[in-house]
């Protein structure tokens, strides 16, 4: 079902795209006026390469208004839109690219979180594995309190697809170093890798939400995003379900979990490679129009002032449109424009911002809001990201892996033998106090010997065991390492057998809300796109968490519910806090802004595994209830938090909870958007008619 699920997701993305190709080329059938082409109006040559360089086609007669310089502002609109990478379509390309260097890096991420109960088994036996496992996420997230700071400084400076192949590097680095760590049976090598994948991760996740909102803007940013969240989810889900069956299999092993990892961040790097090639295609298609479009667009706007003066005129027309035709060409030998006056401000305030570059000390200008929004990251993150980190250890304790509740009144018939297996001639069954046997629920454990005494000599197999001795005078379920051939094979096979496939079974659980969330983002980020509401379902996110905790902490239901709403909470959360940072801080900082936020989060996900793993052993080595009620406190904060934003963001006219509107859409109000054909020529379309989830219904 995931599986099918999963390719059903891939082929929605390949069909909205091609919706939006196949949209592009067929719109404007209606209310065109003739076309335009730039180069029969201001001359110079173009070859077919170039075509949409020296076009500009079907401009709608509602589009320019009746005065002259409406039109004129309506066709410098258009043409300042045909500069920007959103216009072109090669950004379904890039959002495609995208996703698969992201869905790499995230089933790489969680493969720790899917093989909580195999390293538990697999590592050497320790009292304090729940914080030696959560350092795993720890040293992760350590690197990233300050280098997603810069590292978002950087994407600003030195551009976003080039730093994208830099950390996905970096990333590949960390997953071959956690994979040698595992393979040696390490922790320090683990530590080691886990630091270095996170020294590029976070950053990774940076370079990608600016190159993302680079290519789409306005009212497609949030779709784009969804979608990216969604297909990258995918990396998650894959991992829940591949990585647990790989680690119990005979012919894989945990070892070969952890290298299918680094296998798909290598592919990730070469992806990044590829989003490198076309965005510098894409900027030199760009600068190629934008050289050519400056005395082509004096042109046109000459002949369409002339134009509507001569139809508002009559006679007088010819005699308006020669005083036009004189003033522009006085302009251009003067090196003029005749939106010089306009734009001159503009201009120079422009080239003052590039000049002086992004700084770090830049945060001082972000408004409070965004402030705001970062605070509710870490809290209602809190209890999504590290709670994924344990799941599979809380499933099991909760769900499928109970200890019995009679195993305290069961004894083996034979207490110190082995219970099933090939050292086990006979039957060792569980018996009652009263002789009747112990009745074990699917879900239960079943009963371990109360201690093992075996060497390499008591069998002819042996070859296969990881020790030469097995002698535990006092048996407990740490002691029992279902990767051990003795364990699964000869000793204790009922036990590892239903171990292994409760873990299976959790491990498709936890795919739950990656699931949900994968097949919602794009849905969902359409809607906010279209109707706001960002801060209000900011505040209704963590109370969505919250009752999820407490069902998980207080019933003793059946799992599904919980991880369905933690999957509502969790895309809705994620398509509404990191499309609102654009509009949280001034547009040249938007790399900058992410990689604050980035930062600060990764400050409460590198403390919150270490709280939890004190939570943990503090009570007994058993996550519920306590570990959930920590969770319930991140979400309360939360909803706080999000009451607040929502106050805050009416003082500033509802930014967060208003409709985005492109920048051209507040310059000029327009109702169309100039989008690039197959044929690559450009053609306004109606805000309506361009609505992805629109056409390809």
């Amino acid at each position: 079902l995931l599986s099918i699920l999963s390719s059903a997701l891939l082929l929605l993305l390949l069909s909205t795209a091609s919706a939006v190709l196949a949209m592009n080329s067929s719109a404007n059938n209606n209310n065109e006026l003739p076309s335009l082409n730039l180069d029969d109006v201001g001359g110079g040559d173009s070859d077919d390469d170039d075509l949409a360089d020296g076009e500009l086609r079907s401009v709608r007669t509602e589009q320019l208004t009746v005065a002259p310089v409406g039109r004129a502002t309506a066709v410098a609109t258009q043409q300042k839109m045909r500069l920007r990478k959103s216009s072109l379509r090669g950004r379904w390309l890039i959002l495609g690219l995208v996703c698969i260097v992201m869905t790499g890096f995230n089933y790489a991420y969680d493969i720790p979180s899917a093989l909580h109960q195999q390293l538990q088994d697999y590592m050497p036996p320790s009292s304090n594995f729940e914080t030696k496992f959560n350092l795993l996420y720890t040293v992760y997230s350590i690197p990233n309190v300050i280098l997603p700071l810069f590292g978002g400084n950087v994407v600003d400076r030195h551009g976003a697809p080039l730093c994208l192949t830099a950390f996905a590097a970096t990333v590949f680095s960390g997953a071959v170093l956690l994979s040698l760590g595992v393979a040696n049976k390490s922790w320090g090598t683990m530590y080691l890798g886990r630091f270095v994948f996170g020294l590029g991760a976070e950053s990774l996740c940076v370079a990608q939400s600016t190159i993302t909102s680079q290519w789409f803007e306005g009212r497609e940013v949030a779709f784009a995003m969804g979608i990216g969240l969604s297909v990258s989810r995918l990396g998650s889900i894959w991992n829940n379900v591949v990585s647990p069956k790989v680690a119990n299999s005979s012919g894989g092993g945990i070892e070969a979990s952890f290298w299918i990892g680094a296998l798909l961040t290598c592919g990730s790097v070469i992806m990044a490679g590829c989003i490198v090639v076309v965005d510098g295609r894409a900027a030199r298609k760009l600068k190629r129009r934008a050289g050519r479009g400056g005395e082509a667009l004096q042109s046109l706007t000459v002949a369409l002032l002339e134009n509507e003066v001569g139809q508002s005129s009559g006679e007088g027309g010819v005699e308006s449109g020669e005083t036009i035709r004189q003033h522009s060409h006085q302009s251009h030998n003067t090196g003029g424009n005749i939106f010089e006056e306009n734009t001159e401000q503009s201009t120079e305030a422009c080239t003052a911002a590039v000049e002086s570059g992004v700084h770090i000390t830049d945060i001082r200008k972000f408004r409070p809001i965004f402030w705001l929004l970062t605070l509710s990251c870490i809290f209602v993150y809190g209890c999504v990201l590290p709670f994924n980190n344990v799941a599979s250890g809380i499933l099991l304790e909760r769900n499928f892996f109970t200890p019995s509740s009679s195993s305290q009144s069961c004894k083996l018939e034979h207490p110190n033998q082995c219970t099933f297996g090939y050292l086990q001639n006979g039957t060792n069954g569980a018996l009652e106090a009263n002789g009747n046997i112990c009745e074990i629920a699917p879900s239960q454990a079943p009963v371990l010997p109360f201690s093992v005494n075996h060497t390499a000599q008591d069998s002819e197999r042996s070859g296969a065991w990881e020790e030469q001795t097995y002698i535990y005078p006092s048996l407990t379920s740490k002691n029992v390492d279902c990767g051990d051939s003795f364990w699964l094979d000869a000793c204790t096979s009922d036990y590892c057998t239903k171990q292994n496939g409760a873990t299976e079974h959790a491990g498709r659980v936890m795919s739950i809300p990656y699931l949900i969330s994968a097949l919602s983002s794009p849905p969902l980020g359409h809607l906010v796109d279209r109707a706001g509401r960002r801060a209000q379902m900011a505040a209704v996110s963590p109370g969505l968490l919250f009752m999820v905790h407490l069902a998980l902490a207080l019933l003793a239901s059946s799992p599904f519910g919980p991880m369905v709403g933690q999957g509502i909470a969790l895309s809705l959360y994620g398509a509404v806090l990191w499309p609102s940072v654009p509009l949280a801080v001034p547009r040249r900082y938007t790399g900058t802004a992410y990689g604050v936020i980035t930062s600060i989060q990764n400050i409460g996900l590198a403390l919150f595994p270490l709280l939890i793993a004190a939570i943990y052993n503090a009570s007994g080595q058993r996550y519920i209830p306590n570990v959930e009620y920590f969770f319930m406190s991140c979400a309360m904060v939360g909803i706080v938090i999000g009451i607040f934003t929502n106050r805050l963001d009416r003082r500033y006219g509802n930014k967060l909870n208003g409709v985005a509107k492109t920048e051209e859409e507040d310059d000029v109000d327009i109702s169309g958007s100039i989008r690039e054909n197959r044929d690559g020529d450009f053609a306004a379309i109606d805000a309506s008619e361009f609505s992805p989830l629109l056409r390809s219904t």
